[in-house]
């Protein structure tokens, strides 16, 4: 595994500064990668100029779902849904493209309440995802199957989904993926009741969110640490983690939809 690739995918996300990129894969490596540091304004500039590319085949529509992936971190489901919808109109019948535009969909319209959307996208993306995709979208599509339950009061099942993740993330070997599965696992289990659990698999994500430079995820699980409270820091902590995250991700270019 190159630098790219593992800081995007593998066990260092936290890598900084990034190798340039020499080829158009290599490009939006690096954009994923800078995008898990919340450093959207450098993610952004390399999007931009593999989505201006001659050539660059599925790699377009990949790019057109990272940029929408980028928009609902930072809460704007509806702005995410041209991009995805772009992304699905260039996969044409490459795989991993069309299941990352179609579960993309999905979470765009999960993120606006329309859940009978989200459902019908979901169904449409699994037999895709089981076409021998990459491993790492049977982890996306348990991410987005287990928010679709939490939001529809199904708390037992999106534990379920959340814990598939999980172990799926685990077979990866993604830090970004383990990390963004336990966060949703642990809501998860706020939405199933189980106050203490979450509590636990919140607190050691965000353990490790902190110690790779997951800035993006640091702020989410500071904000569900602020609502269940938090077993191991204080209210003050937490709530200075999440500032501190938050604003940070603003210096490297992200615009929340709201803090």
């Amino acid at each position: 595994m190159n630098t790219l690739a593992d800081a995007a995918f593998g066990g260092h996300p936290w890598r900084w500064p990034l190798p340039p990129a020499r080829t158009p894969e290599e490009r939006w490596l690096r954009a994923v990668a800078a995008g898990g540091q919340g450093r959207y304004a450098a993610a952004l500039t390399d999007l931009g100029a593999l989505e201006r590319a001659d050539g660059a085949g599925p790699l377009r529509s990949l790019a057109f779902s990272t940029r929408a992936s980028f928009l609902r971190q930072l809460g704007w489901h509806a702005a995410a849904r041209p991009w995805d919808g772009r992304a699905l109109a260039l996969a044409d019948t490459h795989s991993d493209a069309r299941a990352d535009a179609l579960i993309g969909l999905a979470a765009d319209a999960l993120g606006v309440g329309r859940f009978a959307l989200s459902a019908r996208l979901l169904d449409r993306a699994r037999p895709v995802v089981g076409a021998g995709t990459s491993p790492r979208l049977p982890v996306r599509l348990a991410w987005v199957s287990a928010e679709l339950a939490m939001f529809t009061s199904r708390g037992a099942e999106a534990v379920e989904h959340a814990r598939a993740a999980v172990a799926l993330a685990k077979d990866l070997g993604s830090t970004r993926h383990a990390v963004k599965s336990d966060v949703v696992h642990a809501a998860a289990l706020c939405s199933a009741g189980e106050l203490d659990d979450a509590r636990r698999v919140a607190d050691g994500a965000l353990d490790a969110a902190e110690d790779s430079g997951l800035l993006p995820l640091s702020w989410a699980l500071a904000c569900l640490l602020g609502d269940i409270g938090s077993a191991t820091r204080p209210p003050d902590t937490i709530a200075e983690i999440r500032t501190r995250s938050a604003n940070v991700v603003e210096d490297r270019g992200g615009a929340w939809s709201s803090r």
